[in-house]
């Protein structure tokens, strides 16, 4: 397939993608309304959705590897695209993130967001939401589930090192939860930034899981390990030696 072709498919798939999302929104607004479960459930279906108009579309497809939690544990991902956020939250019953505080007032995804458990955050200011969530926590104000977070903080290419912010290992000392990795290779498909979307199998896999009890220092430098050697392999895997 020729890669003029390809660019084209790919430009409207990020056309319905984005419509999609509007349509899906407002079918499963009220029941978001009356409930988290309506929310979860409203969001699980534009991810399969996704899954399912991508591997047609633009041929892209995704696997799951490993063993996703059901419990309340913290997921720390590897952050490439969209597309992660889309697979990991599809593959866990009740996902959360930490959101960018403007996102709250984004039509669909900011009412989806805070329905489903999200944390706002002001840009910069990460401690203050490390802070806001523990304090929810041991309040109880905060909602059960899996809390997704990105260690890097940012969507980083294949093959691109970027440092791994303590924030996350703050919060596996502090909530006492175990974390389960999530390595990638997807950005070699769905790149950071431009229209293009490459076709081919992208796969999330979830590692073993790192139980609480270790020391802050010793935390971070295993999950750095394990994301990164993981993720390097899978990159590997889907043809990139960069």
């Amino acid at each position: 397939m020729s890669y003029a072709i390809q660019w084209l498919r790919s430009l409207i798939f990020n056309g319905q993608m984005y419509l999609a999302m509007l349509v899906i929104g407002l079918i499963f607004l009220p029941a978001a309304i009356v409930s988290r479960r309506g929310a979860i459930a409203g969001c699980h279906a534009y991810v399969k959705w996704i899954r399912w108009s991508a591997s047609w579309m633009i041929g892209l497809k995704w696997d799951i590897r490993g063993e996703p939690p059901t419990d309340e544990v913290m997921v720390a991902a590897k952050h490439q695209s969209f597309m992660d956020v889309l697979a990991i939250y599809g593959a866990i019953p009740r996902g959360k993130f930490i959101m960018k505080a403007i996102l709250k007032y984004a039509p669909i995804i900011g009412q989806f967001g805070l329905r489903i458990g999200c944390i706002p955050v002001d840009r910069g200011k990460r401690g203050q939401a490390i802070k806001k969530m523990l304090d929810d926590v041991k309040s109880g104000r905060a909602l059960p589930g899996q809390l997704i977070i990105y260690p890097q903080g940012t969507r980083i290419a294949p093959g691109v090192k970027a440092k791994y912010k303590i924030g996350t290992g703050v919060l596996y000392r502090e909530l006492g939860q175990p974390v389960v990795p999530v390595a990638t290779n997807v950005g070699v498909f769905w790149p950071k930034r431009g229209i293009y979307r490459k076709p081919g199998t992208a796969v999330f896999e979830f590692l073993p899981r790192i139980e609480p009890g270790m020391e802050v220092d010793a935390f971070m430098a295993r999950l750095e390990a394990d994301i990164e050697g993981a993720s390097d392999r899978l990159n590997k895997e889907a043809g990139f030696d960069g």
